[in-house]
């Protein structure tokens, strides 16, 4: 079986003149490889993303939401670590087979190949081509800027691995009012977002009314996969990039990007930032 999302390792500690020995807990990478499977075709071998064990459905799930393999909500039928005799126990648990109760959404392309926790696939589309996907519209949800400056925060007290490892990523869905709905950790920005996305499609949860925080910048494939799912306002810790903003801004998602303290940059529709009369 696979790894939890922390492993150990004996390390050296040099300090000035000092040399010590302990043990360091670091947070756990490993590959997950996806697979899709539709009725009457076997299951079609996808991605491999390197990711932080744990969730792996809901990453599954998020994913296919966001390339436009699970459009409708009811897309997904099952989602399940492989059972294939021919892989090791460890490698099955490094793959996930996403059901589908019809055709597809959309027909994937070609195997993508293997991504890195640095950033996800969805950067390879075209604007022109996330615009002509069939999603539901963006909810225009708008939030108080004292809500919106407490989100890192919030989001921070909800990492229990970053506080041991200090190497994960977090994404983050609240309510307006600053209420948490679901936290999940990776090493990869993009698979963090994933998995909050994909726990509500597993769980049927209704993305209207809330907000998506990042724990690091706000790249390309953060917005397409707000876009994706609905989300009409991000906040974030860190720096957009000028395609994030180009993103947000046509899709008119709310962007807010260094929010740190009493501080943050509304980059796309400030407008539903609420500020004190």
């Amino acid at each position: 079986m696979n790894k939890g999302p922390t492993t150990r390792f004996k390390v050296e500690v040099l300090d000035g003149d000092r040399t010590s020995r302990r043990e360091d807990v670091v947070v756990t990478e490993e590959p997950l490889e996806l697979r899709l499977e539709w009725p009457g075709r076997p299951p079609e071998p996808l991605v491999v993303t390197m990711r932080t064990p744990g969730s792996d459905f809901e990453l599954a799930a998020g994913f296919c939401l966001g390339e436009g393999f699970a459009v409708r909500p009811d897309a997904i039928r099952t989602v399940a670590y492989c059972t294939d005799v021919k892989l090791t126990r460890e490698q099955q648990f490094n793959t996930v087979t996403v059901t589908f109760d019809g055709p597809p959404d959309r027909e994937p392309p070609q195997r993508y190949g293997v991504t890195s926790a640095a950033c996800g696939v969805c950067g390879q589309q075209s604007l022109d081509e996330l615009a002509e996907r069939d999603y539901d519209p963006v909810d225009p949800v708008e939030a108080p800027v004292d809500v919106v400056r407490r989100l890192p925060d919030l989001l921070r007290e909800a990492q229990p691995t970053f506080s041991r490892t200090g190497g994960l990523h977090a994404a983050g869905l609240f309510t307006t009012d600053g209420r948490k709905v679901v936290v999940k950790e990776d090493v990869g920005r993009h698979n963090a977002v994933d998995k909050v996305v994909g726990w509500t499609v597993l769980n049927n949860h209704s993305r209207q009314g809330l907000v998506l925080a990042v724990s690091g910048r706000a790249g390309y494939e953060i917005i397409q996969k707000a876009v994706a799912a609905g989300i009409g306002m991000i906040v974030a810790v860190g720096a957009p990039s000028s395609l994030a903003v180009d993103l947000a801004r046509r899709f008119n998602v709310t962007l807010a990007g260094f929010t740190r303290g009493t501080r943050c940059v509304l980059y796309s529709a400030p407008e539903r930032i609420i500020r004190p009369v």
